[in-house]
């Protein structure tokens, strides 16, 4: 699906920082099967996102580099304050692939 053409100017307020998931919690509430993660963002500090990637065990999370929007205000999801957008492709089966930095990447670094 073709999304509406936009300019620059639109694309340069979205601010995606890359990030290092450092706690994973089950979240039995959600109304499809979802973690809570909170991202580690270096000086930016740490926040928590709800995220629909439970085709990821919690080992496999747990210290993965991500890269999410971190300027969006934050959604209540089921009672939870989710304050990122973590970033993600479907796969061919539809679950979701994580957008994955570098190693080399510094932590909180903007994408651009």
């Amino acid at each position: 699906m073709k999304k509406e053409e936009i300019v620059y100017d639109d694309f340069a307020k979205v601010e995606m920082r890359m990030g290092k998931i450092v706690e994973v919690k089950d979240f039995p509430r959600a109304r499809n099967p979802s973690y809570k993660v909170c991202v580690d963002f270096g000086d930016l500090g740490n926040r928590w996102s709800s995220v629909q990637i439970t085709n990821y065990s919690v080992d496999e999370l747990v210290g993965r580099a991500v890269i999410c929007v971190v300027n969006m205000p934050a959604r209540n999801i089921a009672g939870f304050k989710s304050e990122i957008l973590v970033m993600g492709v479907p796969n061919e089966a539809g679950e979701t692939i994580l957008l994955q930095p570098s190693a080399e990447a510094v932590l909180g670094s903007e994408v651009f």
